[in-house]
């Protein structure tokens, strides 16, 4: 199965951006070689620009202790483990703490460092950060991997509260609804809200059906498009019934 989000305002739209933005920073920091270890030092600019926004750490932490207070009335229930409630609250609350403790502005040691500064002014040129252009940057790729690893971990390293943060709210929002089995037929499919909300939308396809949905909504409809995906012609409209999940995601 693949899974398709679509956030329904700005605050989740964020949140799923930095999800992708540090999964595909850690995994190239993992990696040995000098290429690997460039595209996640761009993807930590990324990251940066995304999570400069004043009031995402406060939106983390006060949705964790919403989520945390909501636990909370849970004590005592017969249906609920104990364990595992302790554990979640654990989380939240080491989650929220390690965002409270974090001084100043989002990657402040990012934006003071002014050698990765003169690679992030020029990251955004087409081929400007050939080794002409950074001849410092360019001996910094030839070194060790393990001593540009240790470089790139200590950069992300004050950046990770935010990650987890967000993993936990994420994680909650998407176990929030109940899947629906629908149908779109000849791959259209339209669904009136009336009045039912959400912050997330989630949609489940077989691998085979070799279709992209196309999702817009709005306050009163959802409509999703199928459409065959083809890198020589302009994609067109499934005209198949395509079978699928829809789950509506709320906190």
């Amino acid at each position: 199965m693949i899974s398709y989000d679509y956030p329904l305002n700005e605050r989740i739209r964020a949140l799923l951006r930095l999800e992708d933005l540090f999964d595909r920073t850690l995994h190239f920091v993992a990696a040995d070689d000098p290429e690997s270890h460039h595209v996640a030092l761009v993807t930590l600019f990324d990251i940066l620009e995304v999570a400069s926004r004043a009031e995402l750490k406060s939106d983390l932490v006060q949705e964790l202790e919403r989520q945390r207070q909501t636990l909370l009335t849970f004590r005592n229930n017969p249906d609920i483990s104990e364990d595992a409630l302790n554990g979640a609250l654990y989380e939240i609350e080491q989650a929220a703490a390690a965002l409270l403790a974090m001084q100043g502005k989002t990657g402040q040691h990012l934006r003071e460092n002014e050698w990765l500064t003169s690679i992030r002014n020029r990251a955004g040129i087409p081929g400007g950060v050939c080794e002409f252009d950074l001849p410092a940057y360019h001996f910094w790729l030839n070194r060790d991997g393990a001593r540009r690893r240790d470089d790139l971990n200590g950069w992300i390293k004050p950046l990770l509260p935010i990650r987890s943060g967000l993993g936990i709210v994420l994680r909650l929002l998407r176990s929030s609804g109940r899947p629906e089995r629908q149908v779109a037929l000849h791959g259209a499919f339209q669904l009136m809200l009336s009045g039912r909300s959400a912050q997330l939308i989630r949609l489940r396809l077989s691998r085979q059906q070799a279709v992209v949905p196309e999702i817009s909504a709005n306050k009163y409809a959802l409509n999703i498009r199928f459409i065959v995906p083809d890198t020589d012609m302009r994609p067109r409209q499934s005209d198949t019934d395509i079978e699928f999940e829809l789950t509506f995601c709320n906190l």
